[in-house]
């Protein structure tokens, strides 16, 4: 039996509980009766069907934390445990103690108005990622029994750059790539730029990539690690982002061909690398070098600068200009799922749809004529 009464400004629901022949009343605190009646109804009916677990309160903090070791340590790259990491200091500092169980909507609501001050949407929208995927997993684990981060609206203070400002446009691109291939014969760092526009890999992808990942009979390549090569990266070769981004991928022929030509010319390394630089702190062509040698192409053709990874968002985009399925472009990236695709890409794809558009009323039109 259920019973609701009002304590303060508080309704409090009791369900009533036997453990060991003891009665223990399952209780909860909730800001309006309505709130505290749907609770124990919903505890009555688990209890009715055997379904209901009764958990120790455990601190919001506390169980993130082992929830990122239990599931995502083992297929994460380091560079992205870092990311869960943040979240787990944002969680210990907004959620400090407080039990999972006791959290609700209104104060998870005001977590993500205090948190997204001061910065911009892509990170906001990554923490609050994190903390919606624990929070339906404590629900799977009947730990709780609401989601408190349904309906609830991420905030942020600091726009991120506009989509045009990530990524070159068609024409834009095959200028760039046939500067590319007039500079190609010019140094290392040149084919590093080819490899990256045309195969949308990821900067730590490329370099680590060794000569035995290339199939020239294919025109494959294969990625499944990284090499670190930035400060907090680990050292010599790593994983790849997530289990997603280990793929084989296909590649034109001029660029491999290239790089058929370059294997010949040149010798290999200690590790192989491709792109091994015995000068640079970690070995391989470093990440300043190779912006700054784009920078310099983009400026030359008096284009507005972008970064290296704005050459992997370039890659995609071309893809998509040209009609490729998102599903492939997706899996090409090595994203974690078609969700991060069609987040990343909303503004090419409303550009297609447009284009979509015009096209179906043009053929209707002329199917009338």
């Amino acid at each position: 039996m259920a019973y609701i009464r009002k304590r303060g400004k508080k309704y409090e629901a009791s369900v009533s509980n036997f453990v060991g022949g003891k009665s223990k009343p399952i209780r909860r605190s909730f800001n309006s009766k309505t709130e505290a009646k749907v609770w124990a109804a919903e505890i009555e009916v688990q209890k009715a069907k055997g379904t209901y677990q009764l958990f120790e309160k455990k601190s919001f903090d506390d169980y993130f934390e082992n929830w990122i070791e239990l599931y995502k340590e083992p297929i994460v790259s380091p560079t992205t445990l870092k990311h869960y990491d943040y979240t787990l200091n944002a969680i210990k500092t907004h959620f400090s103690n407080i039990p999972i169980q006791d959290i609700r909507r209104q104060q998870y609501q005001k977590f993500l108005n205090e948190f997204g001050q001061g910065k911009a949407k892509e990170t906001v929208a990554k923490v609050h990622g994190h903390i919606r995927s624990c929070v339906r997993d404590a629900i799977e684990d009947r730990l709780i029994q609401i989601d408190f981060t349904r309906k609830t609206t991420p905030i942020w203070t600091i726009e991120a750059k506009k989509s045009n400002e990530k990524h070159l446009s068609y024409k834009e691109s095959e200028k760039l790539l046939k500067s590319i291939w007039n500079n190609i014969n010019a140094g290392l760092g040149y084919s590093l730029l080819l490899l990256i526009l045309t195969s949308g890999m990821r900067f730590g992808e490329v370099v680590g990539l060794t000569r035995k990942d290339f199939d020239f009979q294919n025109n494959t390549i294969n990625i499944n690690k990284s090499w670190g090569y930035k400060k907090d990266s680990p050292s010599g070769f790593g994983p790849t982002k997530n289990e997603q981004s280990n793929r084989t991928i296909k590649v034109d022929k001029l660029t491999m061909e290239h790089f058929k030509n370059l294997f010949q010319k040149t010798e290999s390394n200690i590790h192989d690398l491709v792109f091994f630089s015995p000068e640079s702190k970690y070995k391989v062509i470093s990440n300043t070098n190779a912006n700054k040698l784009l920078k310099k192409l983009l400026l030359e053709l008096d284009i507005k600068p972008i970064t290296i990874h704005g050459l992997r968002h370039t890659h995609a985009s071309v893809l998509l200009f040209k009609k490729a399925s998102i599903h492939y472009v997706s899996e090409r990236l090595g994203h974690s799922d078609i969700e991060t695709t069609l987040k990343e890409y909303t503004h090419v794809l409303k550009e297609l749809r447009l284009q979509d558009e015009r096209l179906t009323v043009q053929t209707f039109e002329n199917m009338a004529v």
